[in-house]
């Protein structure tokens, strides 16, 4: 994926996150779907939990927050707290990654309509521009995409690993 270096503002942020957003999917397909699952920290977090976690934080930020849908209305969980991690035993990384590009692609389309200075307010009654949800979520997803990083090292790592 060719990267912009120039541009608006709107190009390089747009671009920033899509980077971030096929780093993350890019690193824990190198799994398999039970390496994905495999637990290396005390908390809940594994490979295809983080993609599970960004597609409910797209959601919370572009679904809820840009759009106003109520989260019911959302086409997934939206709320990004620790359950955000969970992943059903029915689901697969592919399942998982499908869920997360569709929720890319709808916060893509949700963006694309509003323009970087708009400003919503918050349910903290505190006014949050769209410039601000762009950054946050290209730090969000890069934090993410470190930890996933970091966690298929390791399994990649110890050939105790269950394949496939």
């Amino acid at each position: 994926m060719s990267r912009v270096i120039h541009g608006s503002e709107r190009d390089i942020l747009d671009d920033a996150l899509d980077r971030n957003r096929e780093a993350l999917i890019t690193s824990v397909t190198r799994l398999t779907d039970s390496q994905s699952r495999r637990r290396l920290v005390p908390s809940a977090t594994t490979p295809i939990g983080l993609v599970k976690h960004a597609a409910a934080a797209e959601r919370f930020w572009f679904q809820r927050f840009l759009a106003g849908r109520d989260e019911h209305a959302c086409d997934g969980p939206a709320s990004p707290g620790k359950g955000s991690f969970a992943v059903g035993d029915d689901e697969s990384l592919d399942d998982v990654v499908a869920e997360f590009r569709s929720t890319a692609a709808q916060s893509r389309a949700i963006a694309a309509d509003l323009a970087l200075d708009a400003v919503l307010t918050n349910s903290h009654d505190e006014p949050v521009s769209v410039r601000f949800v762009l950054q946050h979520m290209v730090e969000e997803l890069a934090r993410h995409t470190g930890h996933a990083d970091i966690l298929v090292e390791q399994t990649l790592a110890d050939p105790g690993t269950d394949a496939e």
